[in-house]
């Protein structure tokens, strides 16, 4: 690096060292230590500067000057998380040695390497998972997942760009890695960045280093890691993690290669339209709000690990009775027992994060307050163990949960009760656990009190009533004396400063003393450290067995998250039909939330003889509401959730499909109709007779007669061909005829009524077709001006009475053939004729 400045001259040693150290890290923003600040020197002087807004100084020698701009080191963690969002890598090049202990220049090094896939800080890590993701290609998409604070390391194939885009979406990884075939291709880099505004670089992919860089951290190639992409992203995740973490990743034991189609499938579009983690369908891909979304109705969880895993429960539900039974067993146990539920959520609430506590420990990371939080935690499993042996579903947790008392006692036994942050400065280790150890602190104790004894014996020997015996890091002890006793200072003590009414004095055994206390001390917090060296060297082979009582513990915070949301908002336990959907009295468990009590539930019933519902009703009603609360309901079913609904039978869906709501992508060249028609695409294309399929307004971006033409026929298609469970909401009202050709398709409606002061909506569903369709009700509701409303209505019906003189026509035409003159095929021939002028209806121009 060539540090920008001004001058010829040599560079200063300090500034010297900052270059040394910046060019081995070319690709981080290096914060460089100098006493209680980070700083930044030269060009990443500006970028620090221009990214939080802080001043801009410089760093002056004798013959350089250089910009320079720091932030304090006591408040460098919300200055770091902005950076990390902003998507800057950074570099902490911290002293490494005392300053009193150094000859010279204090000695520097790189001791954490930040980016937003890589955190293991407690302060900057979200409660949620922080994945690092990596992408290769080959016979499909190779993508890797490693979760590096808690050593999470799984991977999937997929085989087209619509499935990694909805795995990325679903997992929500903080850092990407493309192989270099990605990231040199602009157009997916451009596509794939403006669906996924995040850091996305390439790494090393090559497939002889992916295969060394995995076996260097297993000692084998791992099972599952048969597919070249797939080998390729895993070495390379691994790679670039290791660069972070100072070469070594213990934490990550072992690869998971995972199957998406074992759970009900959930694309993006559906996450999305269904709202389960952002507050609106088109929102931005990064976590913005939880308040009107179902991860914040369910989000009660009293653990970080217990949140993580509803998280994934939420993007995997299951698709076999058994375990979804088994899951909502220990459910209805929680919701029935109040008293257990509460005593399980109190203790839980005061566990800390065991699973990345597991991390930190494995990975020699840990400090003093990470093992004093593990204790504490870990002290709570029996109690936690005796609650849940009472309640036999929670009988087989119980029996998984290991208890630890052996990591309790050791820890408790050795660090204070509130240990320090740092664990190079001492006050660690309580007395009596280390005899090494003790000996220090007795000869520091003795010289501290022969000093505190040493200010009566002078006052007595030298009888000066004020002296004092005094200390600062600057001069150490000294002897303090005012002035109108300078007199009586005996002559073997020797001035070293002379204030404006006092004068401080040393002398040899003082000074000795006093280097003996330092020394004690010094050797004290050496051993100190070694101590806890080798405490957390001892503890690191318990990690996994803390992991395992981290697992299990989300599995009850879990279980009893969704008991106290079932309990506080009245769900029901729901049953299970292979081809019956039957909800009475649902409800949206997000809206409900918000309507404080004002929520009308409806009810629904699907199955072989009525697969096809046909939504009828104005704007406004609450067609899409009862869309997406069908949805949701079997969602949680299949977590293992009770679900909001007096009584609820639900077939287990393999995929649930949305087609919700107008969006474009304007940057990506495609119009609203275009995505709406790719949507319907990939419903088509993809559902099956086991899927639930969501449909509302399909073909209202184009023509009248494209749009319904378009939505005709695929509704007979998902009746005839796929035979999904379909819930379809529109104004074409001519689809309303749909049943009397489709025998399981019914038609439903939301009531509405116009009344003296308006539009009155019932938000009730009912059987049969909506009477009409309220589009000038409802735009009168929206303010439109009463001159546009006057003219709707008087080409309204223009239109209408256009309508029903050509259907006149038709019908006085087919009344006038002579069925007993047409041969079948004429017949037939004719019908198709009709047919075609029927469906769709081309009206040439509006009356005047």
């Amino acid at each position: 690096m060539i540090l920008k400045g001004q001058g010829s001259g040599p560079l200063p040693p300090l500034l010297q060292q900052y270059v040394e150290l910046r060019d081995a890290y070319p690709d981080y923003l290096l914060l460089f230590q100098v006493g209680d600040f980070y700083e930044a020197f030269g060009e990443d002087a500006e970028r620090l500067s221009r990214a939080l807004g802080i001043t801009l100084t410089h760093k002056t020698s004798k013959d350089f000057t250089t910009p320079m701009a720091g932030i304090p080191i006591r408040s460098a963690d919300s200055h770091l998380e902005r950076l990390l969002k902003m998507g800057f890598r950074v570099g902490l090049a911290e002293q490494t040695e005392p300053v009193e202990a150094a000859e010279g220049l204090v000695r520097r090094e790189v001791t954490q390497l930040l980016t937003p896939g890589t955190l293991t800080r407690e302060n900057l890590l979200r409660p949620d998972a922080n994945y690092l993701a990596a992408i290769a290609t080959g016979e499909g998409y190779g993508v890797v997942f490693l979760e590096v604070s808690t050593g999470e390391f799984r991977g999937v194939v997929l085989y087209s760009k619509s499935a990694l885009y909805d795995e990325l979406f679903r997992n929500r990884p903080a850092e990407v890695l493309l192989a270099p075939e990605l990231y040199a291709n602009e157009a997916f880099r451009e596509e794939f960045q403006r669906r996924f505004p995040l850091m996305v670089s390439s790494g090393s992919f090559d497939p002889q280093g992916a295969r060394s860089a995995l076996v260097q951290q297993f000692g084998m190639l791992p099972s599952g890691l048969d597919h070249p992409a797939l080998e390729r992203a895993a070495g390379a995740v691994l790679a670039y993690a290791r660069t972070t973490q100072a070469g070594a990743l213990p934490q990550v034991r072992g690869f998971a290669r995972y199957d998406p189609s074992a759970y009900m499938q959930l694309s993006e579009t559906t996450l999305r339209t269904l709202e389960v983690y952002d507050p609106s369908p088109v929102g931005s891909y990064l976590p913005v709000g939880e308040e009107r979304t179902l991860m914040g109705v369910l989000g009660l969880t009293r653990t970080a690990p217990g949140r993580r895993l509803l998280k994934a429960w939420l993007r995997q539900p299951l698709l076999d009775e058994g375990p979804i039974q088994a899951r909502l067993d220990a459910v209805e146990a929680l919701v029935r027992d109040s008293v257990l539920r509460e005593a399980v959520r109190r203790l839980l609430y005061r566990i800390h994060d065991l699973e990345r506590l597991a991390a930190r420990l494995a990975a020699g990371r840990s400090n003093a307050r990470d093992l004093a939080a593990l204790a504490r935690s870990l002290g709570l499993l029996p109690e936690l163990q005796g609650q849940l042996l009472a309640c036999e579903p929670l009988r087989v947790l119980a029996e998984r949960l290991p208890l630890l008392a052996e990591v309790v006692e050791r820890i408790s036994a050795a660090l204070v009760e509130e240990p320090p942050l740092k664990i190079t400065e001492g006050g660690l280790i309580k007395d009596g656990f280390d005899a090494t150890l003790d000996a220090h602190r007795e000869r520091a104790e003795a010289g501290r009190s022969w000093i505190a004894g040493l200010e009566a014996a002078e006052r007595s020997r030298t009888g000066i009533p004020s002296l004092k015996v005094g200390y600062n890091q600057v001069m150490g002890y000294y002897l303090e004396v005012t002035r109108p006793y300078y007199a009586q200072v005996p002559s073997d003590w020797r001035i070293v400063a002379t204030l404006k009414d006092r004068q401080r004095y040393t002398r040899p055994d003082l000074r000795e003393k006093e280097r003996e206390i330092l020394l004690a001390e010094e050797a004290g917090r050496k051993r100190e450290y070694e101590v806890f060296q080798e405490l957390r060297e001892e503890l690191s082979g318990q990690a996994e067995r803390v992991r395992e009582a981290a697992l299990v513990l989300a599995e009850l915070d879990v279980y009893a998250t969704l008991a106290e949301v079932a309990a506080r908002h009245g769900y029901t336990r729901p049953r299970f039909s292979p081809d019956r959907l039957f909800i009475r009295a649902g409800r949206h468990p997000v809206v409900e939330r918000h309507l404080e009590g004002r929520f009308i539930a409806n009810d629904l019933e699907m199955g072989p003889e009525a697969r096809l519902l046909i939504l009828t009703g104005p704007n406004m009603s609450g067609k899409s509401t009862y869309l997406r609360q069908t949805a949701l309901i079997a969602l949680l079913g299949q977590i293992g959730s009770f679900v909001p609904a007096e009584e609820a039978v639900l077939p287990i869906f393999d995929r649930i499909y949305t087609r919700i709501g107008a969006a474009d992508d304007i940057a990506g060249g495609r119009s609203t109709f275009m995505v709406e028609m790719e949507e319907l695409a990939q419903i088509l294309q993809g559902a099956t007779a086991r899927s639930l399929v969501l449909l509302d307004e399909i073909g209202r971006g184009t023509s009248t007669y494209d749009g319904l033409s378009l939505a005709w026929a695929a509704s007979e298609y998902l009746h005839d061909r796929i035979k999904a469970l379909t819930l379809f909401a529109t104004h074409y009202f001519e689809l309303t005829a749909l049943p009397e050709t489709l025998p399981a398709a019914r038609n439903y409606h939301v009531a509405a009524r116009e009344e003296v002061g308006g539009l009155v909506f019932y938000h009730q569903v009912l059987p049969g077709p909506a009477s009409k369709s309220y589009g000038l009700e409802v735009a009168r509701l929206a303010g439109l001006p009463p001159e546009v409303l006057g003219r709707a209505g008087q080409l309204l019906a223009g239109l209408e009475a256009r309508r029903d003189d050509w259907s006149q026509a038709l019908a006085e035409e087919l009344l006038a053939l002579d069925l007993t003159r047409l041969t079948p095929l004429e017949a037939l021939l004719k019908l198709q004729q009709l047919r075609e002028r029927l469906y769709p209806v081309m009206v040439s121009e509006a009356a005047d």
